[in-house]
Parts: structure tokens; sequence; C-alpha cells
């Protein structure tokens, strides 16, 4: 989908059913199984939700980078198989023009377990 193609129209109680959280990345390690190149996460998401896993496709980031980086993830998607690895949320990034992964962030003041919305 190019950024000029929008997604259809969909109810706001849809949107709001997602939970949305801060998160710190606690471990980045190597996802050789994946298909195209990404990097197995696990992060923090506070109380509430605690230590979660997922991949994600930002290789773009240097490991050492990504280690104690605050993130955006969508939390309660389910869980999702993907190359052997149980994927537990959803890291949120925007698309470059290239393809690349760009992670969103907050603000640095943000806590871990911070809901958004």
């Amino acid at each position: 989908m190019s950024s000029e193609q929008l997604k259809p129209r969909t109810e706001a109680g849809h949107f709001f059913s997602t939970d949305i959280r801060v998160g710190r990345i606690l471990e980045v390690q190597e996802f050789p199984e994946a298909r195209k190149p990404a990097y197995r996460f696990t992060a923090d998401f506070g109380p509430a939700a605690g230590v979660l896993r997922t991949s994600a496709q930002v290789t773009n980031y240097p490991m050492d980078e990504l280690k104690g980086r605050l993130i955006i993830g969508v939390i309660n998607l389910g869980a999702k198989r993907i190359a052997g690895f149980t994927s537990e949320f959803l890291v949120l990034g925007s698309y470059g023009s290239d393809g690349t992964v760009n992670l969103l962030s907050p603000e640095p003041h943000a806590a871990v377990g911070d809901i958004v919305g």
C-alpha cells in the first residue's frame, strides 16, 4: 500500500478496543528463521501486561541501540506464530518511502505501561 492509498473507514470502537501501551525493550536477538530480516524483542509493558515478546523487521537499527529503548506496542491482539516463534504484541512504526520501518517512540518521560490513546 502506498502512502497515497487510504484504508477504508472503520468504526472508532475498533480502534478504541486496542490496548496500546508504552514498553521498554529488554532484550534484542537475531531472528535468522524469519523470511525477511527481523529481530526478536522482549519488552516490559509494566505491571498490567508484564513482559511480552515479538518479532519486528527493524534491522535498520543496530541491536545495541534498541535495548533499553521505549517503544509503542499493541498488546491485546493475541499471540501469532512467526517462523516457530510466538509473537505476543505488535510494535508500532511508520514506513518510509523506501520501506524502512521507523519505530514510534513516546516522550522520554513516559513510563513503562502508560496507556496510549
